[in-house]
């Protein structure tokens, strides 16, 4: 059976690392702990960590995962991202992308299989990419900008003092929903996801 592709989006480079943009690659952060793992680099132009995830009834060993973090710009992960799941041999239904979200308030979670991209430059690049939109998605809230501050200054900035208070526990949840939809499966992970939340 062919292995999950988890992508955290994101931009490269340590000024970017605390961006709301790349609160995909925190989440996979988390992941990566829990796998007791680290990030190499992958000739797809990509970071990745290749393990199980999660535990399945009576004790066995979650699924196979690929967690990849594309290290190019956000508005280009398609390449990367079709190039891992072409070579992992992973099918578009096996690829779950963790981003931000600016139509949802901040920590808020939602699941959600194909769709739009809601201007997300970096969804469309992926859909452009696979030729379907026909993916899992993890978006995760960043709420909207302030007053008249453009939406794209506004994710290109870190979270503020306030946010990442409650931002710790919003990725432990968000990781949390990864892991459920691949050993529960999206029904059952976003009945338990959308029911807390409502």
């Amino acid at each position: 059976m062919s292995p999950w592709l988890v992508v955290g989006l994101g931009n490269p480079g340590p000024q970017y690392a605390g961006n709301r943009h790349n609160v995909g690659q925190m989440v996979l952060d988390v992941l990566a702990r829990r796998m007791n793992g680290s990030f190499t680099a992958h000739k797809a132009r990509a970071h990745v960590l290749d393990g199980r995830l999660g535990i399945l009834a009576g004790g066995v060993p979650g699924p196979r995962v690929i967690l990849a973090k594309p290290s190019t710009y956000m508005n280009v992960s398609g390449g990367p991202v079709a190039t891992l799941a072409q070579f992992y041999g992973v099918d578009p239904s096996q690829l779950l992308v963790v981003h931000d979200e600016l139509d949802l308030p901040p920590d808020t979670l939602r699941l959600k299989f194909g769709g739009g991209e809601g201007g997300h430059n970096g969804l469309r690049s992926i859909s452009n990419f696979l030729g379907t939109k026909d993916y899992l998605r993890l978006r995760v809230g960043v709420g909207r900008p302030p007053g008249r501050m453009d939406a794209a200054d506004y994710v290109l900035r870190d979270f503020s003092p306030a946010e990442r208070a409650e931002l710790g526990v919003t990725l432990e949840e968000a990781a949390d929903a990864v892991e459920e939809v691949l050993t529960l499966g999206l029904e059952k992970a976003q009945q338990r996801l959308h029911t807390a939340a409502s």
